[in-house]
């Protein structure tokens, strides 16, 4: 009979292996990542906001976060960063662009909706999108698992929307908005809408229009400036000639100040008051006046991305964050 002794190295590895074999066997959810989590933010990531796609079929010129990558994660991999994000305490998810529903994205972002409604049971599922793309098909497949909608529109005088870049050739922007608004309506989704104000529409007054539409609520932005995006000489716009100075930006707010759904944020409000992740699930810190990445939550776990975000959590409440973020609770506020 001969003997084969192992040294310590090989029987460490496979006394390992057979560890996680066996917890899989028999059903135990390992934690992905936990053994590296051994800093703490002390952040809980209630509300993310996951850019998961940078390509857009607009060129809006004063857009903070370009086209500079064409990768998306596969659905698969997305949703392990979801659920680790659902493990970290996120209530709220936000699918943003890029424009989330482009072709090969639309139905990656339905999927992505239904599994945080119906296996993460998150209480709100929202997205952000330009709105061109959109039809009541996808409605008629998803609908029922997003909580809001929202829409970025900043003119109702479509030549204006020509000028800041927010149109394509055979679409009218504001009729394509009254139908998304409507699919909302029929399908039981809230329906909000995106401003930002810059130089081309900081006179308009949009008064009667936005209490026509009546969304849920009117995000009012400044225009905002980040090194990379679309400012400086690496960025791939240039958003100079959009840019307004805070007195502008209050002269707009105060025209619009008897529309009760208006919620307005300064770049001041804005900049640090968001959880954003990119295409690569890395939290982006906008503190210096760009946007620096951590490294993936697929990689280091949501604790140690989280060091690295720059989320300011006091302005995050302070411009109103915490609201009410289900159409359940829409439906029973009154």
């Amino acid at each position: 009979m001969e003997f084969y002794f192992l040294d310590f190295d090989e029987t460490v590895i496979i006394l390992s292996m057979s560890l996680l074999l066996t917890l899989f066997f028999y059903g135990k959810q390992i934690q992905p990542f936990k053994c590296f989590e051994s800093a703490h933010s002390g952040i809980v990531p209630k509300s993310v906001n996951y850019h998961f796609t940078r390509k857009c079929n607009y060129e809006c010129g004063f857009c903070f976060h370009t086209a500079k990558t064409s990768f998306m994660l596969n659905l698969e991999t997305a949703k392990l960063g979801l659920q680790l994000l659902k493990n970290a305490g996120m209530e709220k998810i936000n699918f943003s662009g890029g424009e989330p529903f482009l072709p090969q994205r639309g139905r990656h972002l339905g999927e992505m909706v239904k599994y945080c409604k119906t296996v993460l049971n998150l209480p709100s599922v929202s997205i952000v999108s330009n709105g061109s793309l959109i039809s009541e098909k996808w409605f008629q497949t998803y609908g029922q698992f997003v909580d809001i909608m929202a829409v970025s529109c900043d003119s109702f005088n479509e030549d204006t929307n020509k000028t800041i870049g927010r149109y394509q050739s055979n679409k009218n922007h504001i009729e394509q908005l009254l139908r998304v608004r409507n699919w909302c309506h029929d399908y039981n989704v809230l329906f909000k809408l995106n401003t930002v104000v810059n130089t081309y529409n900081k006179d308009e007054d949009m008064n009667e229009e936005i209490l026509n539409i009546n969304p849920v609520r009117w995000k009012v932005f400044q225009c905002l400036l980040l090194e990379g995006e679309n400012a400086g000489p690496d960025a791939l716009r240039n958003a100079e000639r959009f840019y307004i100075d805070d007195a502008t930006f209050e002269k707009f707010l105060e025209r619009h100040k008897h529309v009760g759904c208006l919620v307005p944020e300064s770049n001041t409000k804005m900049q640090n008051s968001y959880l954003i992740l990119d295409e690569y699930m890395r939290f982006l810190d906008c503190t210096g006046g760009s946007k620096v990445p951590s490294k993936s939550i697929l990689d280091i776990g949501v604790e140690n991305a989280l060091l690295f975000s720059g989320f300011d959590e006091a302005m995050f409440k302070k411009r109103g964050g915490f609201y009410k973020w289900s159409k359940e609770a829409e439906k029973y506020s009154w």
